[in-house]
C-alpha cells in the first residue's frame, strides 16, 4: 500500500496549486453550471495524462538507471522551486481568487467540455506533472506497484475535482480571504519541499549508498 499513498501524496500536492483550470471549476461550481460535466472531464484527463506518466514514461526509463536519474532530479528541482514560491506566497499573502462577473445563464454543455478541455490540456504543467514528476515517481515500481500508485493518483485527482467543484459555494467565502490562501500555501509548501527531499535522497542512495 505504499506505492498507492505515495501517489495520492504527490498527486494530491500537485493538483491543489491553484491555477486557471482550478479557478474554472471553482467559478462553475459557484454558479452551478454543468458541475458534474466539468468534475468528469478534469477527471478523464487526469486519467489520460497520469495513466501515461505511469504506463508510459515510466516504462520506457525503468530499465535505465540514468534517465530514472534525471527524471528523479528534474522533478525534485521542479519542486524545490515551486515549494519556494508558494512558502513565498504564504509569506506575502497576497493570494486572493478573483471571480469576474459573469452571466448566470448557463452556456451550452459542449461549450463548456471545449473550455474545460482547453485549460485543462494546453497548460504545459500538466505534462510536467504528468509525464516528469508523477511517472517520474513510479518509474522503478513493479507492474502491481504502477497500478496501486496510479489507483493513489487518480483517487486524489477524483476527491479534488468533487470538492472544489460540489463545495465551491461552501468554500468560496474563505477563499476571498487571504488568510485561507497563506494557510494553503503553506500546506503545499511543506508537502512539495517533502517530495523535493525524498527525490534528491533517492538520487543519493541510489549512486553513493
Amino acid at each position: 500500500m505504499q506505492a498507492f499513498f505515495s501517489g495520492l501524496m504527490i498527486t494530491g500536492g500537485l493538483i491543489t496549486a491553484i491555477g486557471a483550470q482550478n479557478a474554472f471549476v471553482l467559478k462553475q461550481g459557484l454558479l452551478k453550471q454543468h458541475v458534474g460535466l466539468i468534475v468528469l472531464v478534469c477527471w478523464l484527463c487526469d486519467v489520460l495524462l497520469i495513466g501515461a506518466g505511469v504506463y508510459g514514461m515510466s516504462t520506457l526509463i525503468s530499465d535505465n538507471l540514468y534517465a530514472q536519474t534525471a527524471l528523479a532530479a528534474a522533478g525534485g528541482l521542479f519542486l524545490l522551486a515551486y515549494g519556494c514560491k508558494s512558502a513565498r506566497s504564504a509569506w506575502l499573502g497576497n493570494h486572493v481568487l478573483q471571480l469576474e462577473a459573469v452571466s448566470h445563464t448557463p452556456p451550452p454543455a459542449g461549450k463548456i467540455v471545449l473550455a474545460t478541455l482547453a485549460l485543462t490540456l494546453l497548460n504545459p504543467h500538466a505534462y510536467i506533472d504528468a509525464m516528469i514528476l508523477i511517472g517520474g515517481s513510479a518509474a522503478g515500481l513493479p507492474q502491481a506497484g504502477k497500478l496501486h500508485f496510479l489507483a493513489g493518483s487518480l483517487l486524489a485527482s477524483g476527491i479534488w475535482f468533487i470538492a472544489i467543484g460540489f463545495g465551491s459555494r461552501l468554500m468560496l467565502p474563505l477563499f476571498q480571504r487571504a488568510r485561507t490562501w497563506r494557510i494553503l500555501d503553506s500546506l503545499i509548501a511543506a508537502m512539495m519541499l517533502y517530495l523535493s527531499y525524498t527525490l534528491f535522497r533517492q538520487i543519493a542512495q541510489t549512486w553513493w549508498v
